[in-house]
């Protein structure tokens, strides 16, 4: 008899477990978002280079450093929104948002300085990836 009852509550637990939480759900919304905007990112880099550029040369460096971000945003992107590799991405995401912050960092023109403090909140919202991983809804390579 314990033993039937036992053999009953791990199918009742397997079956609770396999079933999607509101957790997973949120987590895929969340990578998903994140995504979205490193893939904007890319596609606003492929059809406008030269903003970037601009920007990039106004601090003295190469403006064909555009080319290797677009390359960055769009792998980075695609990865997040697959859920492939989500913790190391999402922290190389948090120090790639971190440093491109200080390319907005322009005291003087409040719509840079937006920017500059959403790349820090973006940041952070990377480092809670990190943390949370890609959740039970990602593309599994194992």
């Amino acid at each position: 008899m314990l033993a039937s009852l036992d053999r009953e509550m791990h199918r009742a637990q397997r079956r609770s477990e396999a079933r999607l939480r509101l957790d997973d759900w949120l987590l895929l919304i969340g990578r998903l978002l994140m995504a979205a905007l490193f893939l904007g990112g890319a596609a606003q880099k492929a059809f406008d280079p030269d903003a970037v550029a601009g920007l990039l040369m106004g601090w003295h460096l190469p403006g064909l450093l555009v080319w290797p971000a677009l390359a960055y945003n769009a792998a980075a992107g695609a990865a997040l929104a697959f859920g492939v590799g989500v913790r190391p991405v999402a922290l190389s995401l948090a120090l790639y948002s971190a440093v491109t912050s200080i390319f907005h960092f322009l005291p003087d023109e409040p719509w840079q300085m937006t920017i500059f403090v959403k790349n820090w909140a973006i940041a952070g919202g990377c480092l809670a990836m990190a943390v949370a991983g890609a959740g039970r809804i990602s593309v599994r390579l194992d």
